[in-house]
């Protein structure tokens, strides 16, 4: 078998940048492994030509060209870390010069701006919707009114998950509520739920992969069990159908395309922070 290509994600901040252009930028090349690894703050000359060395060991060892991701600010480090020998690709690069040409400014590069705190009250926000998300988790507190979106869906169909997801990345403040066996029995929407209705998406998922996922939770179990899964499966889906609730199976969707075709459908425009 071909070594895995050694794929590094540099940054003089958090590295978040750098990791989610470069795994992008990965995904369009399905035919070749590769072998991940993400340093952040490498925020030094000193410090760069450390990951430099262990760059180029990393590529001798798989006898492969690494590859370096970066989202570097400072020219210098970028220059340290071409000492590697990998192939480099500074993220901001093919920007900088349109951007500055547009605006007619030069760019002031700072470190770790991307990921730091530069608005106060978008970072409060962000740890209040966390909050929220965390103490309004599977039906624990049913008072809806300050929900920005309620999702609502059988046990382990993706959730918990994604209201944690939506609150960190966009400060939702979004809750979720399980439909338990009482909820399921009737095709009608619980009443707990029924002043809600504008802010409820529903999520659904192939029973097969949801009997995988409970099996690892409570193996052996009732719950667990597929003929249970497809039951409450479908019993979900009706009453989604019949209430007209707007749905979304999770069964091959990533944590990140689910929020956002929730907000889209929902018609909630946050920016991303």
């Amino acid at each position: 078998m071909t070594a895995a290509r050694p794929v590094f994600y540099v940054s003089d901040g958090t590295g978040i940048t750098a990791e989610t252009i470069g795994h992008s930028l990965l995904t369009q090349f399905t035919g070749t492994r590769f072998a991940t690894d993400r340093i952040p703050f490498v925020d030094t000359v000193d410090k760069a030509r450390s990951v430099a060395a262990r760059i180029r060991a990393a590529g001798e060892a798989a006898g492969l060209r690494p590859v370096i991701v970066s989202s570097c600010v400072d020219a210098e480090l970028i220059q340290a870390l071409g000492e590697s020998g990998a192939l480099v690709l500074d993220v901001f690069a093919p920007y900088i010069a349109p951007m500055e040409q547009e605006l007619g400014l030069k760019r002031m590069p700072q470190v770790g701006q991307a990921h730091g705190i530069v608005d106060f009250d978008t970072y409060h926000r962000r740890i209040n919707a966390m909050n929220y998300a965390l103490t309004h988790d599977d039906g624990m507190r049913l008072d809806y009114a300050e929900a920005d979106l309620i999702l609502v869906g059988v046990s382990r169909a993706g959730k918990t998950p994604t209201c944690v997801y939506l609150a960190l990345h966009y400060g939702i403040r979004a809750a979720n509520y399980p439909l338990t066996d009482d909820d399921l029995d009737s095709d009608r929407l619980p009443a707990k739920l029924q002043a809600y209705r504008r802010k409820l998406f529903g999520l659904t998922i192939d029973p097969e992969r949801l009997q995988q996922i409970r099996q690892e939770r409570r193996p052996n179990s009732r719950y667990s069990q597929l003929e249970t899964c497809r039951r409450e499966v479908a019993q979900a889906e009706a009453m989604f159908q019949v209430e007209r609730i707007p749905v979304l199976s999770t069964t091959h969707a990533s944590i990140e395309e689910i929020a956002s075709r929730v907000l889209e459908s929902l018609g909630i425009n946050r920016e991303m922070f």
